[in-house]
């Protein structure tokens, strides 16, 4: 493994866990309001559309980044039409 495959395992693994601490923050305290429901969909688009082109080229750290992101993304949009603000 080269260090830029370690590059990129590493900021694969820290862009997935971005979320983390906002999604276990909502479903805590399941209060979402202040997150913007638009904010929600364009990173769903945006980590939607970057697994594809991962999956074309089969770069695995753009593949596990964006698939764990896509996931958070979409409990957060779950919460956000579930909870109350």
């Amino acid at each position: 493994m080269t260090i830029i495959d370690i590059m990129g395992h590493l900021g694969s693994f820290l862009s997935s866990i971005t979320f983390m601490p906002q999604v276990y923050k909502a479903w805590k305290s399941k209060r979402i309001g202040d997150l913007s429901i638009y904010t929600i969909l364009i990173v769903l688009c945006s980590t939607f559309i970057w697994l594809v082109y991962g999956l074309g080229y089969m770069l695995w750290p753009v593949i596990i980044c964006n698939a764990i992101i896509c996931a958070l993304s979409f409990l957060l949009l779950y919460f956000k039409l579930t909870f109350k603000s």
